[in-house]
């Protein structure tokens, strides 16, 4: 059984109230496919548990493999940086075919960013040390590849489709395991 390390902190991109019974943690690359699919599964599940979910998103780029996933990363850091973390995740999982510098400009720019500021921090890989943070405590949780999911700090080894996630999710919040 692997273990999140370190747990969810203050500087994690955390959606959903600290009090939620479940925590899902997903380690993620944006240009992985994989990745798409299960942002549209972690969507699904926040809707229909509303409250009782907090979702805590780490980047995880597996630049080896995908061109983009780097500079996505960093991007969606930079919108953090000016409290716009969420809606350039969205925008980036919404728009994942079209990655490239001018696009990650583009969406800055239609969510209301700071462009200059933005473009400063990207140029200079200002949180390039924080998305290398990510990938070590991956390292450290066992991650080996995206999309990775932890419950309540215990990785889930299982699916990650929507029934196997709800089941999985629920089994952590009553403390009784999902039949198999």
């Amino acid at each position: 059984m692997s273990l999140l390390r370190p747990p969810v902190h203050p500087d994690d991109h955390v959606d959903g109230s600290f009090r939620a019974p479940v925590t899902l943690v997903e380690y993620g690359d944006f240009e992985c496919p994989f990745c798409a699919g299960a942002y549209y599964t972690v969507k699904a599940l926040q809707q229909v548990l509303g409250p009782r979910l907090r979702f805590v998103f780490r980047c995880f780029p597996l630049a080896a493999e995908h061109a983009h996933a780097l500079s996505a990363a960093e991007a969606a850091e930079a919108a953090g940086a000016q409290e716009r973390f969420w809606p350039m995740y969205d925008m980036l999982f919404e728009n994942q075919q079209a990655l490239e510098w001018p696009d990650l400009a583009e969406y800055a720019a239609r969510l209301g960013i700071d462009l200059d500021t933005f473009l400063r921090d990207v140029r200079t890989h200002r949180f390039v040390d924080r998305v290398r943070a990510n990938l070590r405590s991956g390292a450290l949780s066992g991650v080996n590849g995206t999309p990775t999911f932890f419950i309540n700090d215990v990785r889930h080894d299982g699916n990650w489709d929507f029934e196997s996630l709800s089941r999985a999710i629920e089994a952590a919040r009553t403390g009784i395991s999902p039949s198999l």
